[in-house]
């Protein structure tokens, strides 16, 4: 592991240059989307920074409410620890908001943000992976189980556990694979759907193997936000096929959504 790198003189953060990296490639992956949309390119920068915004206020100031009874005074303005459905709410709330000033919210908008926010967890959870902060599992002794001895969150001498930021970065990444591919082909407001029921699957299974503590009926903080977010997306799947009867859109409206410029059906359910 190595929680930093050295590089002119200079110490950066191994985790901080993967939560840099992660913001980058959405950014770029936005980019492109709003360019396929016939909006402009440019707004994939500022959706980024205000994103990188609030994301960052909403993760440091979940990590702060979750640990409040833990940390003193000095631990509020420094030190470490950044929380992802934190974050989450944050750069929805503050993308929303920058949004709204440019009359963009919409289903499309949704459906833009589905693989962006999968691709960005992927690379996150390499951050995780590569400087040892903690993210990783239960003791393991399996045939591909890890120590993190060098880790920010080091592991005990000699003990290997599930190495879950790989699980997460695998996974993740081919959800956002998929729903990129799917991103001209079903109805406005699935891929959004789908990104939902897709990622909340995802962190309520992969705690099974890691450390948290838990909170309610023998399920973490994180399973129960989780579970939120996969019985949402499942509720919007179900309400779509009820009124449309299939998720897919037909060929015609698929061609017309793959051509550039903003089609109309992007702002229908």
């Amino acid at each position: 592991m190595k929680p930093e790198i050295h590089f002119l003189g200079l110490s950066i953060k191994t985790f901080g240059l993967f939560f840099a990296l992660n913001f980058a490639a959405w950014g770029l992956l936005a980019g492109r989307r709003l360019k396929e949309l016939g909006k402009p390119a440019d707004w994939a920068y500022e959706m980024v920074t205000v994103a990188l915004i609030g994301g960052l206020v909403g993760a440091r100031g979940y990590y702060l409410l979750q640990n409040h009874d833990s940390l003193s005074i000095g631990d509020i303005f420094g030190g470490s620890g950044l929380i992802w459905y934190g974050g989450l709410l944050g750069g929805v709330v503050a993308v929303l908001a920058w949004a709204r000033r440019k009359d963009f919210i919409s289903l499309a908008l949704l459906d833009l943000a589905g693989p962006c926010l999968a691709l960005g967890y992927a690379i996150g959870r390499i951050g995780c992976q590569v400087s040892g902060d903690g993210d990783y599992g239960k003791a393991w002794d399996g045939p591909w189980a890890m120590g993190y001895p060098n880790g920010t969150v080091p592991t005990a001498p000699g003990e290997t556990v599930h190495p879950t930021p790989i699980y997460e970065t695998f996974t993740i990444g081919l959800l956002a694979f998929v729903l990129w591919q799917l991103r001209d082909r079903v109805r406005p407001g699935v891929l959004f759907a789908l990104y939902l029921v897709g990622s909340g699957l995802e962190r309520f299974l992969v705690e099974f193997l890691r450390r948290n503590e838990d909170v309610l009926i023998g399920l973490t903080a994180a399973q129960l936000e989780a579970l939120s977010l996969f019985v949402a997306g499942a509720v919007w799947i179900a309400v779509v096929l009820r009124r449309q009867g299939s998720l897919m859109l037909p060929e015609a409206q698929r061609a017309r959504r793959g051509r550039v410029g903003p089609p109309e059906q992007l702002h229908a359910v």
